[in-house]
This record gives structure tokens, C-alpha cells and sequence, in this order.
């Protein structure tokens, strides 16, 4: 378990097997609740469970900094399926704070104002507004640009006739 503890702890990702995740959950957590007091202490007891000064360096410099505001779940697991030699159970157990990509996804979901329709799909409130200045739009601009369509096809008409012949 330590050795696994110190690699989550360095690599911030590691790919297990769904049971050794779920155990290393239960090892590493209480060692990431340790390290939010920076006292020698707390060093101690960390590095006696881990046993690599490297990773504990690491849990107390830059993943405390992180995680100091945060009161638990420090860790997610996530299923990827079986593995394909001796069908085991494999997941992705990481660091919580450290997946890029779902704390910018978790982000803009928040920031999008949508309306629903009544087809059932979302719209955002801008193309409605977009929408109602089409709407309004004058009768003369209409007329002009019925006027430049029949026109511009008056263009387009005489040169397939003569790359027909």
C-alpha cells in the first residue's frame, strides 16, 4: 500500500484494479487529512506510512497547498472496465484536485444561461434575441435582398446553360 501511495501521491493518477483502489483509498486519505498541519510531527507519522521522503515532501508542499480548504474526498475513482488477460476489474484512482479537465468542465456548465424550448432541447438566451431581430426585420431590407438573390441566380443560370452545351 505505501508503495502505491507514493506513486498516486507523485504521479497524482494511477490506473488498479477496482479493490486495490478502494483500499488505497482507505490508506491514503487519512495520510492527505495528516498533512494539512505542516508540523514535524505530522511529517513523521506521514513518512513512517510511506516511506519515501520524496512523496512526502511533495503531500506537504504543493498537494496541502490544494486541499487546505477542502473537508474530505480527496481522491476519485473512476471505472474503466475490465482488463482483458484475467478480467479484473479496473479503475483510475487520482487526485481530486488535480483532474484539469473535469474542473474546467464543472466550471462552464455552471456559467451557461440556457432556456428550455419546447421541442425539448436547450437554446442559449442569445440566439433567442438573435431570432427576434430576424423577426423584425423591415420590408424594404426584405425586398432588397430578394432582389439580389434572383439576381445573383440570373448570374449562376446563363453559365450552366453554356457549360452544358
Amino acid at each position: 500500500m505505501s508503495n502505491m501511495a507514493a506513486a498516486l501521491i507523485l504521479e497524482k493518477r494511477i490506473t488498479t484494479t477496482t479493490a486495490k483502489a478502494k483500499a488505497l483509498r482507505m490508506y491514503v486519505e487519512p495520510l492527505i487529512n495528516k498533512s494539512k498541519e505542516n508540523t514535524t510531527h505530522s511529517r513523521r507519522v506521514v513518512f513512517s506510512h510511506l516511506q519515501n521522503k520524496f512523496a512526502v515532501s511533495e503531500l506537504f508542499k504543493e498537494i496541502a497547498a490544494k486541499i487546505v480548504n477542502r473537508p474530505g474526498g480527496y481522491t476519485r475513482i473512476l471505472k474503466i472496465g475490465t482488463r482483458e488477460g484475467d478480467n479484473a476489474e479496473m479503475c483510475i484512482i487520482e487526485l481530486v484536485d488535480y483532474n484539469l479537465n473535469m474542473l474546467s468542465a464543472g466550471s462552464e456548465d455552471k456559467t451557461k444561461a440556457t432556456r428550455k424550448s419546447r421541442r425539448g432541447g436547450k437554446k442559449k438566451a442569445s440566439e433567442g434575441a438573435v431570432d427576434a431581430k430576424v423577426v423584425s426585420e423591415p420590408k424594404k431590407a426584405k425586398a432588397v435582398k430578394a432582389k439580389t438573390e434572383s439576381a445573383s441566380e440570373a448570374k449562376i443560370a446563363p453559365e450552366k446553360d453554356s457549360s452544358e452545351s
